[in-house]
């Protein structure tokens, strides 16, 4: 387990997991071993009776800058991709606990598209949403493409995912794809109140209630693995390798 992802259980809250992406210096981008930690803890959480909820939160103005870089630029350039995203996309969107979140500040790529898969999301108003995919000459991920037409409509899914604009979190929460907005200093109070509220609530009835709303993950998880297959290939492309290379001399 590495300290960049903090799995935390809170003594006053005992039936709240709080997955932490804690690597402040690189704006907490995302590597292979923090996916792994992550699905782990997704997993454990499915195996735990004690855990009603899981939180995900980042620290003081960034939620996540996205995927770690130097990871695309490696698989690139002809290394492994490895199972670890892919992984923690499968444990999110198959996840049958309720998972809320909690944005300060930046929140790029995945660290969007994964607020698709919450039941809540809260951020500051300082936050920005961002999916660069096709500017990095690569498409969207973690069933971005199938779920958020749905949350947002075409042209606001379109503009986010394809056309790479940010939205505020004022515009996030008009387009459904956050639920509140607060004060920067209110975000993580607010959410690990909401968590609280979840886990408070009777754990079989709003399992069914959860189930009937979100239905059948199999659209989702087929949608994840699709697009899994044209990132990987452009990944390879030409065009990506002088994205990312370009990317990394700033």
């Amino acid at each position: 387990m590495t300290d960049h992802i903090l799995i935390e259980r809170p003594e006053n809250a005992p039936h709240i997991q709080i997955i932490r992406f804690n690597r402040p210096e690189k704006k907490n981008a995302i590597t292979r071993a923090m996916y792994q930690t992550m699905t782990d803890a997704l997993k454990a959480a499915e195996d735990t009776a004690d855990i009603r909820v899981n939180v995900f939160l980042g620290t003081e103005g960034c939620f996540s800058a996205g995927n770690d870089m130097a990871d695309f630029l490696a698989f690139a350039m002809g290394g492994s991709m490895g199972r670890e995203v892919i992984d923690f996309l499968i444990a999110l969107a198959s996840a049958r606990k309720p998972v809320i979140s909690g944005v300060d500040g930046l929140a790029i790529g995945i660290g969007t598209t994964i607020h698709l898969h919450c039941d809540l999301t809260v951020a500051s108003d300082r936050s920005l949403f961002k999916t660069p995919f096709v500017d990095l000459a690569l498409v969207p991920e973690a069933a971005s493409s199938l779920i958020a037409p749905q949350v947002m409509g075409h042209q606001r899914a379109f503009a986010l995912l394809a056309l790479g604009e940010g939205f505020s979190a004022a515009e996030a929460k008009d387009a459904g794809l956050i639920w509140k907005v607060t004060a920067p200093d209110a975000v993580e109070t607010e959410t690990l109140s909401l968590a609280a509220k979840i886990a408070a609530k009777p754990p079989e009835a709003l399992r069914i209630a959860r189930d009937l709303m979100r239905g059948p993950p199999d659209a989702v998880l087929d949608r994840i693995h699709k697009e899994a297959e044209h990132f990987a290939a452009q990944l390879k492309s030409a065009e990506a390798r002088a994205a990312f290379e370009a990317f990394m001399k700033r």
